[in-house]
């Protein structure tokens, strides 16, 4: 067969980690082979699913760059590709496995199906539909019709069978039978059941190959029964491990955001989350860590797919992200940059030509400090201020120092009577302060960078004074003069 994958998320809120993990895998392996994704849409669950969350959905797959061949919005020989515009299809196989007897329908109310779980738990046995309406007579059928009871369909499960599964990562998996019970394929209200529909979808649809979340594997024996029913080629099966917390624990909103969404709100590039999920759980081998897009469809393989669970390390995610961030066009990561200012109140578009290349400045000076960049308007916050805190101990130490009023005193007047600053420029001044009042290296540098930032550690000390220009940097030496007089009780 042809290698087919698909993605078939339900639509019932916002994007996930683990969803856009097993939309990476397959696509990535459909790219490596050859082969065609599918993505439809699993939204038949009625009261939760919304349009609303499908759109996030294939916003969030585009956003990460991931294309599809055939599915929703893209069409393709299988349409539709709602479940919920394909109930005739999934009747029609319904009523097939009810003719041949391998399903039938079902009266039991809720409350009976209860009091059979209850009697189950106390025996100390496995909690399973017992075939109380199995060998129903058509006429206990339409007494229980005519007494208003809308059946359920059950799928007829054999006996004294066990199911083999290959899973290509998990290796050999086997399930009893007698442990599943009859199961649900479509409910009172006609709409299928997941497992039902699913089998109907990736047969019609011509998948190759399932890849899914771990938590899937147990409706594996449900689904390949019915393949089995049906008379199906199976298809091959690859079920990939939770992903964890640091503490080890399922991830959950407990550890930070969760949601496509979230990272894309923060300012993560997609390339990054790319990069990382593909981590999660798959290994190309080597010390490697920074793969493109194309580096990863030429590496991958479910072989290297691990079994263990995969942790989500935020700290490697922001030092992929930060290192995209560094190596991404300047053009580009200003553009990203720029809504952050717009929000913080830093700009107002639209900006002139000046303004952006002044900004421009900015984000390429602070952009080697950031994780994500909603960190742009914390370290980009002191050329947008004309008022500068000095908070840090050690910052008022320095300011404190005997020699630190002169230096500002000194550098004010030739930043006034000089030409435009620039970085070159910024170097000269600082060094000619240094010859004319016969000090250098951290007595210059340090007391400036407080004044300039009223931080001690940051980015270079000339680039900061080209970008504050010759007003903003005499402004803040004034007020820094003004600082160290109050320090030495002469103000």
């Amino acid at each position: 067969m042809p290698v087919r994958v698909r993605f078939a998320p339900s639509p019932t809120g916002p994007f996930h980690i683990g969803g856009a993990r097993s939309a990476l895998f397959n696509w990535l392996f459909a790219r490596h082979y050859g082969g065609a994704l599918i993505v439809r849409i699993e939204d038949t669950d009625l009261e939760r699913s919304t349009r609303e969350s499908e759109e996030n959905i294939l916003n969030a797959l585009r956003w990460l760059g991931l294309d599809w061949d055939e599915g929703i919005q893209v069409g393709g020989p299988n349409e539709p590709y709602r479940q919920t515009e394909r109930l005739d299809l999934y009747r029609r196989y319904a009523d097939t496995l009810l003719e041949s007897g391998q399903a039938y329908r079902c009266y039991c109310t809720e409350e009976e199906l209860a009091a059979e779980r209850e009697e189950l738990l106390e025996k100390g046995e496995m909690v399973r539909y017992m075939g109380r309406c199995r060998n129903l007579t058509p006429q206990a059928r339409a007494a229980l019709e005519a007494a208003g009871r809308k059946p359920v369909i059950r799928f007829r499960v054999p006996e004294n069978h066990v199911i083999q599964v290959n899973d290509l990562v998990r290796g050999e998996v086997s399930f009893d039978c007698s442990g599943i019970g009859d199961f649900i394929i479509v409910k009172s209200d006609g709409i299928p059941t997941y497992n039902f529909a699913v089998v109907i979808d990736d047969h019609t649809m011509g998948i190759s190959h399932v890849i899914r979340a771990e938590e899937h594997l147990s409706n594996t024996p449900r689904q390949i029964l019915i393949f089995e029913a049906l008379g199906w080629q199976i298809p091959e099966f690859a079920h990939v491990s939770l992903i964890l917390g640091q503490d080890r624990s399922k991830m959950s909103k407990r550890h930070g955001a969760t949601a496509i969404e979230q990272y894309q709100a923060k300012g993560y590039l997609p390339e990054a989350l790319v990069n990382f999920l593909a981590l999660l759980g798959w290994s190309p081998g080597g010390e490697e860590e920074v793969f493109s897009l194309e580096q990863l469809v030429e590496h991958f393989s479910l072989e290297r797919v691990s079994k263990s669970p995969a942790v989500f390390d935020l700290d490697k995610l922001n030092w992929l992200n930060g290192h995209y961030i560094r190596t991404a066009s300047l053009e580009r990561i200003t553009e990203l940059a720029i809504p952050y200012l717009e929000e913080a109140g830093y700009i107002s578009q639209p900006l002139t030509a000046k303004r952006y290349e002044w900004v421009k400045m900015v984000v390429a000076l602070v952009r080697d400090y950031l994780n994500c960049l909603e960190e742009i308007t914390d370290h980009a916050a002191i050329f947008f201020s004309d008022k500068v805190d000095i908070e840090e101990y050690e910052a008022r130490e320095i300011m404190a120092g005997n020699q630190v009023p002169a230096v500002l005193q000194a550098l004010k007047a030739k930043v006034t009577t000089g030409p435009a600053l620039t970085e070159a420029g910024a170097r000269l001044l600082l060094k000619e302060v240094g010859k004319e009042l016969g000090v250098k290296g951290k007595e210059i540098f340090m007391p400036v960078r407080v004044a300039l930032t009223g931080k001690t550690h940051g980015p270079d000390l000339n680039r900061i004074m080209a970008i504050l220009g010759q007003t903003g940097v005499a402004n803040r030496l004034e007020q820094a003069r003004a600082y160290t007089a109050i320090l030495n009780g002469q103000a």
